[in-house]
């Protein structure tokens, strides 16, 4: 990352599941920073062994900022999978989360855009400047084009468009970020089960409808959410979204240019060739 766009001291990485705040720290390490790491209990599941790591539990805001502060760090990096705990059945909140508990209970009956904005709002509140993955790992988002060895064909780019609009209407209704479409059939969006789950129920979809691995057809597609907050949650394609396509007989994954992060890109890229599955990114301004 070139040094005039990094603009904090030290980089909290705020840890939940998956590999993406692996690739996070790593990312900033790679551009000679070093990072400081906070997995959430019960969420962060990568190996972060050779990092300086704390662990906290969505209980305890207040004493997550409190170590961010002791780690030195003036930013932080939201990143990674934390399902929605049930916020009227917690217990033993610090004074921080307890006096952010309204606030939340509030904002929860908005949808989870609105619910981050307050969880952000708290960090901004406390100084901390609130960085977007896009923002550490600048390689992983990627511009319009073909990004792996596989070109799609016509069909395949009339169903990446449509899946890609329908990611959008759901995403304005901040319902999910993501469809599938196969020969023009609509056959799956995602809300708050995940892309991975998914792709399981498309798997499961009699094949008449759908591709399987000798006939490949149909495509994923993610973009972001028109009213999300950008800085927290893009869309993620990684090693383990190629899998559940291949598995789901989809001939390919399309992502919005610029609005996505993908993962490990070399493997992922890699993945998607020996699966035969065409990997691309598409202008939002194309129809």
């Amino acid at each position: 990352m070139p040094e005039t766009a990094h603009r904090w001291t030290r980089l909290g990485v705020i840890a939940g599941g998956g590999q993406l705040p692996l690739s996070v720290a790593q990312a900033e390490r790679d551009g000679g920073h070093d990072p400081f790491v906070l997995q959430v209990d019960g969420f962060a599941d990568a190996n972060f062994d050779g990092f300086e790591t704390a662990s906290f539990p969505v209980t305890s805001i207040g004493r997550a900022q409190k170590r961010l502060k002791q780690a030195g760090c003036d930013a932080v990096c939201f990143a990674g999978i934390v399902k929605r705990p049930d916020l009227s059945a917690l217990t033993g909140l610090d004074a921080t989360s307890a006096m952010l508990l309204p606030g939340f209970l509030k904002a929860a009956k908005q949808g989870d855009d609105a619910l981050l904005r307050v969880l952000l709002g708290s960090f901004e509140d406390k100084g901390f400047r609130v960085v977007g993955a896009d923002e550490v790992m600048q390689a992983a988002t990627p511009d319009a084009g073909t990004l792996g060895g596989i070109e799609p064909g016509d069909e395949d780019l009339a169903d990446a468009r449509k899946a890609i609009s329908i990611a959008h209407a759901i995403g304005a209704l901040d319902v999910g970020q993501g469809a599938v479409v196969c020969r023009g059939l609509v056959l799956a969006v995602e809300a708050q089960e995940g892309t991975d789950a998914m792709l399981l129920r498309v798997a499961s979809l009699p094949e008449e409808i759908r591709g399987n691995t000798a006939a490949r057809k149909g495509v994923l597609a993610k973009a972001p959410k028109p009213v999300q907050e950008r800085r927290v949650d893009l869309p993620v394609v990684g090693v383990k979204t190629v899998e559940g396509a291949a598995a789901a007989g989809l001939a390919g994954i399309a992502v919005e240019a610029g609005g996505a992060l993908l993962v490990d890109r070399e493997a992922t890229l890699k993945a998607a060739d020996a699966a035969g599955l065409f990997v691309i990114a598409l202008d939002p301004d194309t129809k």
